[in-house]
């Protein structure tokens, strides 16, 4: 009878699928109330990132205490990077919507150059969400900066999470607003799978 080699990986049936299915709809849902004072929404992000990441890299989800930990750690560094980020949004969310409506000038060719503009920082902040995550949930500057140089070193990438972001603002339309946690989880997941790559090291700011 012939042994069965140790090293050979188990395989995944859909009882693996369903269950992080399932553990990532919980992120969603944990980044969701984590983020309802609105300015620890960065803190949340960057824990719940941190989380995805220590389940692709490890296998396993952290626990409890970690991540109260990460996310009460990241809360002072969060604020002012929500509020930057929501400012952002809403500039371009209003730019956005002038040119559509044809309040502004510039017509169909300005409101595609916005659209891709507005979709380039998207992934490029998608990009930061990751690195942030793969430092353990803080170092938002150096973040900033490791994404910025894997934009340049792999456009492909870029385009990638940007796509991610694009599918996942679309998706937010469509969706009743009871799946958004969900939908958030998920969306955190692809961003790290498309951006999966040998991590850029940084240090916290």
């Amino acid at each position: 009878m012939n042994a069965v080699p140790q090293d050979v990986p188990a395989r995944r049936d859909w009882r693996d699928v369903l269950r992080d299915a399932a553990d990532l709809a919980l992120v969603g849902f944990a980044l969701v109330v984590g983020a309802l004072p609105v300015v620890t929404a960065g803190a949340a992000l960057a824990t719940a990132s941190a989380a995805v990441h220590d389940r692709i890299t490890d296998g396993g989800w952290p626990d409890a205490r970690t991540t109260l930990r990460r996310y009460v750690r990241g809360l002072p560094a969060g604020v002012p990077v929500t509020l930057a980020a929501l400012a952002g949004a809403v500039l371009l969310g209003a730019d956005l919507a002038a040119l559509a409506t044809g309040r502004v000038p510039g017509g169909a060719p300005a409101l595609l150059v916005t659209g891709v503009v507005t979709a380039a920082l998207a992934g490029y902040a998608g990009l930061v969400v990751v690195e942030v995550g793969r430092a353990g949930g803080r170092g938002w500057r150096a973040a900033a900066r490791a994404a910025a140089r894997s934009c340049l070193a792999r456009p492909g990438g870029w385009a990638a999470t940007s796509g991610v972001c694009c599918v996942a603002g679309v998706l937010t339309a469509l969706v009743i607003p009871v799946a958004l946690p969900i939908l958030a989880g998920y969306a955190l997941a692809a961003l790290h799978a498309v951006a999966r790559r040998p991590a850029v090291a940084v240090e916290p700011s």
